[in-house]
């Protein structure tokens, strides 16, 4: 195993027109192999060295994904600097915070925009390095890659580097307070690619389609790092509004996502089945003998069926979806397991895996041939797991953190003696497969005892395309409340909806009141992370007197 990240690209260079990456330039797709990118790393390569970066020292790197992106964290990468990776579409205060709390010494950002956005804080409570701007508008005053970077570059470097030296400082997205940088070594990261790539779900000859941020470490090590390792080839999508066209336009084989990328796809299919009966009956027929014949619980007449039903019904479904993906690979997220079993019913093996960034990411992941969407899997080859006193799940493994930057308390709190890492999930292990339950902080223990993990109920209650986003609340309350983003004025009919969603729960799991709201949960307005994840905190401090209100009816 390579001790040095940019080794991943080095082995490569020996097949200069292999084409590893491709991506949509003026108004086309084009291929780009290792020879234009190794000129790229080499000019980038070539600046850093003249710009005085020593060893250790960090680059942060705001940037879209492509081949920017890969050029620079290889070249940083390859002269032992630190990448800091950073989110476009985070809150500016909040990228301005973390290049400061890292001491960056390079600020790489995409646009005109966000160096404007952040020349401002600078001014006012920020420690920031020069910027340099990858994409600038016209006039743009600060350095642009044009100017930055030589006209020809080095050769590639690559140091020797022990493999417990500090690679990246990746910002956790928190969903309350300051994030943590979680510093992640070469061998931590190369330890998660050799555990992934020892499951035999990568090929070489796949196309992975990149539609999570590179930011985001679920992103970074399985739809960049392992893609590497193997040679195969990724393409990077255009943006949030252009995935149905690059899925169809692209066809890839595998794809890493969120599960809200699939939830959204789903909703479609059941507006456009509402109105259909018999279609709908045979969306359902299909699925139902697709799953059972996919896990082989299948009975002679579901193998005759079944293949038809998926010609019919799976296969138009799955064009949309570019008609060629092996597999999908979900994370950074729970997914809801009857999510899972619609499209593995269809024809497309789902997979729920289970990490966190201070794991590199990846902890356990279900295989092809034994998927339980319920759970998220066995743990990766190399990665021990175990449960705590109070069921909380601990990890151990080479691919594990060195621990936050400097926070050295809040790396006590979460590595224990021995080198096992605290998840902060309450987790259940059954058959050597991992069921997560809930997080720690998140349950719900109600006035009368009652324990309740909210992300079972929500999910229910969003089976419903009557609602868009929900949460559940009611710590030390009588009853459980729903916060509800919906189009429904109605009250009572989401009432009355929601808890038609949560029959097959206790009894004494029924919502009470609904609090609707009209303004979806968002990025843009600081209730979402930029991974998606709901601030609960800080949503349910908003509408504090809203929820006061609906308990004291």
């Amino acid at each position: 195993m390579p001790a040095n990240i940019a080794q991943l690209f080095a082995r490569h260079q020996g097949t200069p027109d292999h084409a590893l990456y491709r991506h949509f330039e003026g108004d086309a797709w084009a291929d780009v192999g290792v020879a234009e990118i190794a000129r790229r790393i080499g000019r980038w390569q070539a600046a850093f060295r003249r710009e005085g970066l020593a060893p250790g020292e960090r680059v942060a790197l705001c940037a879209r994904n492509g081949i920017n992106w890969v050029a620079i964290d290889q070249a940083a990468l390859g002269l032992g600097l630190v990448v800091v990776p950073l989110y476009v579409d985070d809150n500016p205060d909040n990228v301005a915070w973390c290049v400061d709390h890292a001491t960056a010494r390079l600020l790489i950002v995409e646009s005109s925009q966000i160096a404007a956005n952040l020349a401002n804080l600078a001014d006012a409570q920020y420690r920031l390095p020069p910027i340099v701007v990858l994409n600038p508008d016209d006039g743009e005053r600060l350095a642009t890659a044009a100017t930055f970077l030589p006209t020809t570059g080095d050769d590639v470097i690559v140091r020797d580097l022990p493999d417990d030296t500090l690679a990246t400082i990746c910002f956790t997205s928190g969903t309350s307070g300051r994030p943590k940088g979680v510093m992640l070594s070469h061998g931590n990261i190369l330890a998660n690619v050799e555990q992934c790539r020892l499951t035999g779900m990568a090929r070489t000859d796949d196309l992975f389609l990149s539609i999570l941020p590179l930011s985001h470490m679920f992103e970074r090590t399985g739809g960049y790092y392992l893609p590497l390792a193997l040679g195969a080839k990724v393409a990077y999508c255009r943006g949030i509004a252009q995935i149905a066209d690059d899925l169809v336009s692209q066809a890839p084989t595998v794809m890493f996502a969120v599960p809200r990328i699939f939830e959204r796809f789903h909703a479609r299919i059941e507006q456009a089945l509402a109105a259909a009966p018999f279609k709908r009956k045979l969306f359902a027929e299909c699925v139902a003998r697709g799953y059972r014949v996919a896990t082989g619980k299948g009975s002679w007449l579901d193998h005759l069926v079944a293949p038809v039903l998926r010609r019919i019904v799976g296969a138009p479904v799955l064009a949309r979806l570019g008609g060629r993906l092996r597999l999908a690979v979900v994370g950074g997220a729970a997914l809801d397991p009857e999510l899972a079993r619609t499209f593995i019913g269809l024809g497309l093996p789902m997979l729920q895996g289970y990490g966190m960034t201070e794991a590199s990411p990846v902890i356990s992941v279900n295989r092809d041939d034994d998927n339980v969407p319920e759970s998220v899997g066995p743990p990766l080859p190399g990665v021990e797991v175990r449960l705590a006193e109070n069921n909380e799940l601990l990890a151990r493994g080479a691919n594990i953190m060195l621990g936050y930057w400097r926070n050295p308390e809040a790396s006590r709190a979460a590595l224990m003696d021995g080198g096992w890492l605290r998840t902060g999930d309450i987790a259940e292990i059954k058959d050597g497969k991992i069921y997560i339950r809930g997080r720690a902080k998140d349950i719900l223990v109600l006035s009368n005892g009652e324990k309740l993990p909210p992300q079972d109920v929500e999910f229910a209650i969003l089976r419903d395309p009557i609602f868009e986003q929900v949460m559940l609340v009611g710590e030390g309350r009588p009853y459980p409340v729903l916060l509800a983003v919906s189009k429904e004025t109605d009250e009572a009919k989401l009432l009355e909806r929601a808890n038609a969603q949560l029959k097959r729960f206790p009894g004494w799991v029924r919502v009470r009141r609904v609090i609707r709201l009209s303004e979806p949960w968002s990025v843009d307005n600081g209730l979402l992370t930029p991974t998606l994840k709901l601030k609960r905190p800080l949503l349910t401090q908003k509408l504090a007197r809203e929820i006061d209100a609906a308990y004291a009816e």
